[in-house]
C-alpha cells in the first residue's frame, strides 16, 4: 500500500491509477464538506485523538482507513512534516464549464503554487470557474491541492486541449475578453468589468500565446515601477479579478 500511495507524487502514476493525494486535516474537512469520494485515509494515533469528530466523518465517507505510524505517514506525504493524515480520492472527471459572468482562463501555467493560488483567489473573488490549458501543471497535483487552502473543492475548474474553441463560445455567447499585455494602451481599471467577461492568463515566462492574444477584444497593462519587468502570474490574476469585483460592488 504504502509503495502505491508514494507513487501518486507522480503526475504519470496519478494519471494510471486515477487518484490524487489529500495531504493534511484543512484538505480533509473541506473534501468532507463537498462530500467527495475518498478511498483511503492514513492517519496517525496522534492525529485521531486530536480531531475524532473528523475521524469519524472519514470512517463514513472513505472505503478504507489505515492507522499507520508517523514514520509510514511521512513516507507517504509529500510535505516534510505532515499534521498526521493523508488520503486518496478519485481523479474528477469534471463537466465542460460554460462561463456567463466572469470566467479564467489560464494557458500553460507551470509553477503549482501559482495555479494554487490563483484558484484560492478566483474563488474568493466570485469567479464562476477556472479553464486551464492540457500542458498546465496538473491541477490535482499535490501542491496545487494545498495552495488553494481549500477552495480547490469550491471552484468549478477544467482543463481544456484547444483554448481557442473556447474563448470563441464566450465571444459568441456575449462576453467581453480580457488579456493582459506590456505594451497595452490601457491600464487594467479603465475597463468596464460590470459586462460578462471572459480574463485570460499565460504562462510565467512567456506569457499569453500571440493566438490567444489576438483574440482578446481589449489587451490591459498593469503598471509597473521601472526596472521591474513583471509581475508573478496570481499577482496579476488578484489584481484583476479584485478590479471586477470592486466595480460590481
Amino acid at each position: 500500500m504504502i509503495k502505491q500511495l508514494r507513487k501518486l507524487h507522480r503526475a504519470k502514476e496519478r494519471r494510471e491509477q486515477q487518484l490524487f493525494l489529500l495531504e493534511g486535516t484543512h484538505l480533509l474537512e473541506e473534501a468532507c464538506a463537498a462530500e467527495a469520494t475518498l478511498e483511503t485515509v492514513c492517519h496517525t494515533e496522534a492525529w485521531r485523538s486530536q480531531h475524532p469528530t473528523l475521524w469519524q466523518n472519514l470512517t463514513d465517507i472513505a472505503q478504507r482507513i489505515e492507522l499507520v505510524s508517523p514514520d509510514v505517514l511521512r513516507a507517504i506525504a509529500t510535505t516534510v512534516e505532515p499534521d498526521g493524515v493523508v488520503a486518496t480520492a478519485g481523479r474528477i472527471h469534471a463537466q465542460p464549464l460554460h462561463f456567463t459572468q466572469l470566467g479564467l482562463m489560464l494557458e500553460t501555467i507551470q509553477d503549482p503554487g501559482n495555479l494554487g493560488t490563483i484558484i484560492r483567489t478566483a474563488a474568493a473573488a466570485g469567479a464562476e470557474g477556472l479553464l486551464l490549458s492540457d500542458d498546465s501543471v496538473d491541477l490535482d497535483n499535490p501542491k496545487v491541492l494545498r495552495s488553494s487552502a481549500g477552495q480547490w473543492f469550491r471552484l468549478p475548474m477544467a482543463v481544456s486541449a484547444d483554448l481557442t474553441a473556447e474563448v470563441l463560445k464566450c465571444k459568441a455567447a456575449g462576453m467581453q475578453v480580457i488579456s493582459t499585455a506590456p505594451t497595452a494602451p490601457q491600464t487594467y481599471w479603465e475597463v468596464d468589468f460590470c459586462q460578462p467577461t471572459l480574463i485570460l492568463l499565460g504562462n510565467e515566462g512567456a506569457g499569453l500565446s500571440q493566438a490567444l492574444n489576438d483574440l482578446a477584444d481589449r489587451q490591459v497593462t498593469i503598471p509597473l515601477s521601472r526596472r521591474v519587468e513583471s509581475l508573478n502570474v496570481a499577482i496579476s490574476a488578484a489584481l484583476i479579478l479584485y478590479e471586477v469585483k470592486r466595480q460590481r460592488g
